[in-house]
């Protein structure tokens, strides 16, 4: 069950912290009841609630603490705090039939980008829920330069997806920048590549009436930006003896990206695992399977002790 809030936020061009937090106290009672009604399950008979603490903003993700903090003290549940860039990692082992995890010597180590909006992380992992940043953006995430990006051609909130669709049409005959492709760490930079387009449209009038020009902006910028991920990911893999490579986050269901992250990671010898588009942007149910990936190892936190935690990072 989702409750979406793209319409509303496409009103001011982006999240706006109260109003997320707001349409969150409203929906949130509804959706929890449909989902239980759905699933034909009462809460008492759940094993454990599982709830995103953070990274995010603070104001929504306060209604969702507080309100499975009060589900899980009602109906003596243990309740476990989510940080949501760790479901990310693990999100590509979500199935919803036959549903059984892999055999741990087949798949780690790993090596996870985490790609959204807010972040893009290289994370190694070498067990469940056992692993360690390794790279991450300096600046502006991938996805929030394909956001910002979107802004500047004039498209439609959200921009990542409007810019991906306009890019289908264009070709990317522009040579922007792929910064810190060929550095010696596993670091993301795209801030210059989002100033680099800001120059090329100004030095071209802006395109607002030139939608084959547009298209070829956005084909390029897209095809730079995957270069980048791809490239940095792949040798990651390749350094740290990686078996697997994973990918998730919002980021995750670009088509470019994923089709060529296989193509270089079948040249690599690497499995391959991708989230399935309908658990890469921030969602529960990966929430509920990195809950339950802390269940089986015990991993509780007393009830208390569970916060919001808007700025938790991945370490």
């Amino acid at each position: 069950m989702i409750a979406s809030q793209a319409t509303l936020h496409a009103k001011t061009g982006g999240v706006v912290p109260e109003v997320a937090a707001r349409a969150h106290v409203e929906k949130i009672i509804p959706v929890i009841r449909l989902a239980l009604k759905r699933a034909k399950i009462s809460i008492g008979k759940l094993a454990a609630i599982a709830v995103t603490a953070g990274p995010g903003l603070a104001p929504a993700l306060a209604v969702g603490v507080d309100t499975a903090r009060t589900l899980a003290w009602s109906f003596d549940l243990p309740l476990f705090p989510i940080n949501h860039l760790e479901a990310h990692v693990f999100s590509a082992f979500i199935k919803e039939k036959n549903f059984s995890l892999p055999q741990k010597k087949r798949v780690f180590p790993a090596v996870a980008l985490v790609v959204s909006g807010g972040h893009t992380d290289l994370v190694y992992a070498r067990d469940w829920l056992k692993y360690k940043k390794i790279g991450q953006t300096l600046d502006d995430a991938a996805g929030e330069c394909f956001d910002k990006i979107a802004r500047l051609l004039n498209l439609s909130y959200p921009g990542g997806p409007a810019l991906s669709k306009l890019a289908k049409q264009g070709s990317a005959t522009i040579n922007f920048p792929r910064p810190m492709l060929k550095t010696d760490n596993f670091d993301f930079s795209f801030s210059g590549l989002k100033t680099a387009v800001l120059y090329y449209l100004r030095n071209h009038k802006l395109p607002t009436t030139n939608y084959t020009l547009s298209a070829n902006i956005a084909a390029s910028v897209e095809t730079a930006i995957v270069d980048v991920l791809v490239h940095k990911t792949i040798q990651a893999a390749i350094k740290l003896k990686a078996k697997t490579v994973l990918l998730g986050g919002g980021v995750a269901a670009n088509l470019p990206l994923r089709a060529r992250l296989k193509e270089a990671a079948n040249k690599n010898n690497l499995n391959l695992l991708i989230t399935k588009p309908e658990y890469c942007t921030d969602n529960a149910g990966m929430i509920g399977f990195c809950g339950w990936l802390h269940w089986r190892k015990q991993n509780f936190t007393p009830l208390k002790k569970i916060v919001v935690r808007a700025g938790w990072e991945l370490t």
